[in-house]
């Protein structure tokens, strides 16, 4: 999987989902539960009950990809909240695939460069 970090958006589908479902059933609930499209290249990450498993919906050039991680030790450290659906930038989806809980670290602001429209060298 290879994404430019900057420019892919995530949304962490924040209720448990049923871990059998694929490519078909994930995309139905990308569209009628979360209101996305699910072919517009974005990721769709969705957490089993027990938070042993996770699955990422994503469209490539091509077709629906479905790619899962489960875990032999430990839970995802994923949060629900009041809302289905919940933005993850890239950072934190790695901590959360690394399992590190995202409510008990502290991220500082950092330089981000703004590109200038008509920029010449």
């Amino acid at each position: 999987m290879f994404f430019p970090e900057g420019q892919i958006r995530v949304w962490l589908y924040t209720r448990p989902t049923d871990m059998r479902k694929s490519y078909d059933g994930l995309s139905a609930l990308v569209k009628n539960v979360l209101q996305e499209n699910p072919a517009s290249g974005q990721l769709f990450v969705f957490i089993n009950r027990k938070r042993t498993q996770m699955k990422v919906l994503y469209f490539d050039r091509s077709g629906y990809c479905v790619w899962g991680k489960r875990l032999e030790q430990g839970r995802f450290q994923a949060c629900s909240g009041d809302s289905d659906k919940r933005a993850l930038d890239w950072t934190q989806l790695k901590l959360l695939l690394e399992g590190i809980d995202l409510h008990e670290r502290r991220q500082y602001r950092r330089y981000r460069h703004r590109q200038s429209a008509g920029a010449t060298v």
